[in-house]
């Protein structure tokens, strides 16, 4: 079975903190290496207790009686996560449009682009305290959870030292993301960009089928990005019996996505070789 990897907090008596791990165990906290690179990721300090709250999966709590998950910080993080992405776009952006902004914003704060953060900038994976059945699945590498422990670390820092911090602390994470998604284009939304350019071809719309496998607990879903027969589709030779893009994906939004984008970048190329 998966061992619990050590806590940021260990062996430092001048800060006492009270913390459970896999063998119910207390133990003082210090201020490890782990928490001092994050600390300076993030550019503020955060104490014991909002730190290992910040860092505590649900499926932690379940198994060790008395101790507290990130959800609250998480759901505090993402609305000031989107505050200060939106406060951005519309300071920084004055000629785009209210949709314009609501794409880059969704796609700059989705799991896409906070996983990476969480996973290569903070490195939190080996600090995420996880329950045996969650470690063994390889939670502390699960993109949902790293997405969550970025926001919810950015609850912490919004409760210890403000809005102006927690608005340092997005910069800091976000800012280099946001420069690059916001000029992204088709890739913002490729079911959106995928109808648009099928309307400029004027052939019949897609459809997405599914397809689902594996067990219950993780499941597959397999999109395909499908084309229904016209005369303008037959002009441009496209083999409307195979799908014009397919994904795979853990969710089926996820799937039909980079179904999208496959068929997006074909009908792409189709355009331009007929310009």
């Amino acid at each position: 079975a998966a061992t619990q990897p050590p806590h940021p907090f260990t062996h430092m008596p001048t800060i006492s903190i009270m913390t459970k791990n896999r063998n119910h165990n207390n133990h003082s906290a210090p201020v490890s290496s782990f928490a001092e690179n994050l600390f300076a990721k993030l550019g503020h300090t955060l104490t014991p207790e909002h730190l290992v709250e910040a860092l505590t999966h649900r499926s932690f709590t379940h198994e060790h009686e008395g101790t507290v998950s990130y959800e609250r910080l998480e759901f505090l993080g993402d609305a000031v996560l989107e505050l200060v992405v939106t406060e951005s776009l519309f300071t920084q952006h004055p000629d785009y449009s209210e949709g314009q902004m609501a794409k880059i914003r969704a796609k700059a704060v989705s799991e896409q682009i906070l996983a990476p953060i969480a996973r290569n900038e903070l490195n939190v994976g080996p600090m995420i305290l996880l329950g045996n059945g969650e470690a063994d699945d390889g939670g502390a590498d699960k993109d949902s959870i790293l997405c969550d422990i970025v926001e919810s670390l950015i609850g912490a820092v919004f409760i210890e030292h403000g809005i102006d911090a927690a608005r340092e602390t997005v910069h800091r994470l976000i800012d280099a993301s946001l420069e690059k998604v916001s000029h992204e284009g088709p890739s913002l939304d490729w079911k959106t960009s995928l109808m648009k350019i099928a309307h400029e071809l004027k052939i019949n719309e897609l459809t997405y089928r599914m397809e689902v496998g594996g067990p219950d607990f993780a499941q597959v879903f397999t999109a395909y990005a499908q084309l229904e027969e016209n005369e303008q589709s037959k002009q441009l030779g496209i083999d409307t019996s195979q799908p014009l893009g397919s994904g795979q994906a853990s969710t089926k939004r996820k799937a039909q996505m980079i179904a999208a984008e496959h068929a997006w970048k074909a009908l792409n190329a189709l355009k331009n070789t007929n310009k």
